[in-house]
């Protein structure tokens, strides 16, 4: 064997070991330099050599766009569980355990032990199956499919960086798994999408979904493991063991693991999963009950759907059945055109129902969705309800959803743009211009204060406002010529403006809405930058040396820089006398420099803003998230569970005055 394949070997090990480290026992253990600069030496040894191990952390996150998705036959049948949805249920599932136990007992030699189930979390995810040969590699990922037949995900699931791609483990497994999005990742996302996510599990069931792994990879998709279905190895007696086999072997699972073998015990533990669901990171939808001895799931066997040693209590139903009455169509700041469903009103978890998103026109298609068909809708927390599906026999007698050939705002020609469609009308059209507006007038982009979308509309429809550098023509005269504009408050509004002409080049780049970029990208942009015409100048080479911009954010900021109409916009506002403004700040010594910090519960003297921005002036970094890598957590009013986990970690909890006096006294 030559010595680079050795050297190359050793790097996999390592870095694979890191990235356990840190990402499954949230184990900090080397520099993010030094990380980087292993990974750069593998990239270069395997560009080198042409090795590349099939257990190499460089395969996480592959450059390619898939032409379609296989067909993957699991090794073992993934079952459903079968559903209760009370206390009642769950008592007749018990009794019927029990009884068989005893009546095996009384007829057998070799009995079996009292009853036990052990508990989990129901995860609300997209099932994942995990196959790892005899050399203990991984092979295939597979999606549940029709629980005998997935579909091979092996390119998507790679990127979830939990997962090993190796393990100690000399038999052919096939392990099951819940692949998530966190509400952490999901709010990253969110903040530069162009299409923003709806919910965690459309975010994690997309993600796998996509034949672009680089976008699935943008997810940061996480997974718990909990089952396997498939093993050549050694047998395992208990439930117990196999949990204790798949931590063992370094996938990651959920903390919470229960014993319980009577109906009260399982009924508090019911009772606590529901009290700290909300404050949960992912979403679940129940808990799973299921038989720990091996034996007596054997016993008890399968039904033709589901396991009868299993079961999974379900929360209340977010789920409901309802009429689609029609589609109404509206258009984005983007110009994307979008069907909302218009329902016969239903109450879902205590909320009255009436309109729900349908995401595209391939998603229509998909989910079969037609007018005046019966619908599931799920809501699921505050997020806008979405239709799921479509009840078969509901779909006589009903009528195509048609996507409209012109804009349904100002009668411009609709054109396709992949799966969504767009207005071209980015000059008149009424929507996109006030949502533009209202963007650009925010708080975090030009902080035009007193500007809403109804203020946006009049200006729209009675002013003529039909761009951005018409807001900085505005008279007072005109505004005094409105419906609720009295003295004051066109005297505001114009000096609002004014004021807004002196801005921070961060906040005027978010304020353009360029695709894909929110605040945090505008504010690395200029730090990399400086001024607006090297970021209007810049190449992609240069852009993706920017942190946390990859090639889709520096495709769409070429773009959109590209667009001569934008271009002479932003000029028009230079020439009116916007003048975007950067001040590089030396960041001077202060216990927070480079110190990462997490902020929970109510501050009496900032708001949420702006203890961000205050805690980034002093060079720390401000996360959502409580972990061993969290040097401080800053506390107000009704902390919540952060607070509970920074005691839990014994991390430095302090109070707004006491971040105060820390911060006065600079040392």
């Amino acid at each position: 064997m030559s010595d680079k394949r050795l050297d190359i070997e050793e790097l996999v090990k390592e870095l694979n070991r890191y990235a356990y480290e840190y990402y499954t026992l949230d184990s900090h253990t080397v520099s993010d330099k030094q990380y980087d600069k292993k990974y750069d030496e593998l990239v270069n040894l395997e560009k080198e050599t042409g090795i590349i191990l099939p257990y190499s952390p460089t395969q996480r996150v592959g450059d390619v766009i898939l032409p379609q998705f296989e067909k993957y036959t699991h090794k073992a049948r993934l079952w459903s569980l079968g559903k209760a949805q009370s206390i009642n249920e769950i008592e007749e599932w018990h009794k019927k355990n029990v009884k068989a136990i005893k009546e095996y007992n009384s007829t057998h030699e070799d009995k079996l032990p009292p009853i036990k189930y052990i508990l989990t979390k129901k995860f609300d995810g997209l099932t994942i199956n995990c196959t790892y040969n005899e050399e203990g590699i991984l092979t295939k990922g597979a999606s549940r499919g029709t629980g005998e037949v997935g579909e091979n995900i092996t390119s998507q699931v790679k990127t979830i960086k939990t997962l090993p791609l190796i393990i100690d483990n000399d038999a052919v497994i096939e392990i099951h798994g819940e692949a998530i999005m966190t509400k952490e990742a999901f709010e990253e996302y969110n903040k530069v999408a162009a299409t923003p996510l709806k919910n965690l599990r459309n975010g994690a069931a997309g993600a796998l979904r996509n034949l672009n792994v680089r976008e699935t990879a943008r997810r940061n998709l996480s997974a718990f493991f909990y089952d396997i279905g498939y093993n050549e190895g050694n047998v395992f007696k208990t439930y117990t063991e196999m949990l204790s086999f798949i931590k063992e072997k370094g996938f990651p699972m959920d903390d919470y693991v229960k014993e319980c073998s009577t109906i009260e015990q399982i009924q508090k533990e019911i009772k606590y999963i529901e009290e700290i669901r909300s404050s949960l990171n992912y979403d679940i939808d129940g808990v799973v009950m299921a038989i720990d001895d091996i034996r007596t799931r054997e016993l008890l066997g399968y039904t033709v759907k589901f396991p009868k040693w299993a079961l999974a209590y379900k929360f209340e139903a977010e789920e409901a059945t309802t009429k689609l009455l029609d589609v109404e169509w509206n258009v984005g700041r983007s110009g994307r055109v979008s069907p909302t469903a218009i329902l016969e009103p239903v109450e879902i978890g205590g909320v009255t129902v009436r309109r729900a998103t349908l995401n595209n026109i391939d998603d229509i298609n998909r989910k079969g969705v037609k007018i005046g068909s019966i619908v599931f809708v799920r809501r699921s927390n505050d997020v806008i309800p979405e239709i799921m599906g479509v009840v078969e026999t509901s779909l006589e007698g009903t009528s195509m959803i048609d996507v409209p050939k012109i804009c349904p705002y100002c009668g411009s020609e609709v054109v396709q743009q992949g799966v969504h469609y767009f207005c071209e009308n980015t000059l008149s059209c009424k929507p996109q211009l006030v949502k533009s507006i209202v963007h650009f007038a925010a708080r975090e982009a030009m902080n035009i204060a007193g500007f809403s979308e109804k203020t946006a509309e009049q200006l729209f429809e009675e002013l003529d406002i039909k761009s951005i550098s018409d807001l900085y023509r505005l008279k007072k005269d005109d505004l005094l010529k409105l419906d609720r504009f009295g003295e004051k408050k066109a005297q505001n509004l114009i000096d609002a403006i004014e004021k807004s002409k002196s801005c921070d080049l961060p906040s005027f780049i978010y304020a353009l809405g360029i695709p894909n970029v929110g605040k945090k990208t505008s504010t690395d942009l200029v730090k990399s930058f400086k001024v607006l015409e090297n970021i209007e100048k810049a190449t992609f080479e240069e852009l993706i040396l920017v942190e946390d911009i990859g090639d889709i954010v520096a495709n769409s900021i070429i773009e959109f820089f590209n667009d001569e109409k934008i271009l002479k916009s932003i000029e028009e506002l230079l020439q009116l006398g916007v003048k975007p403004y950067f001040e590089e700040k030396k960041v001077e010594k202060n216990i927070f420099n480079e110190k990462t910090v997490v902020v929970t519960g109510s501050l009496q003297t900032f708001s949420r803003s702006e203890i961000k921005e205050k805690l980034q002036e002093l060079g720390a970094k401000v996360s959502s998230s409580v972990s061993k890598k969290t040097d401080y957590v800053l506390v107000g009013d009704n902390p919540g569970s952060k607070y509970n986990k920074a005691v839990e970690l014994g991390i430095n909890i302090i109070t707004e005055d006491e971040f105060e006096n820390m911060t006065r006294d600079k040392n």
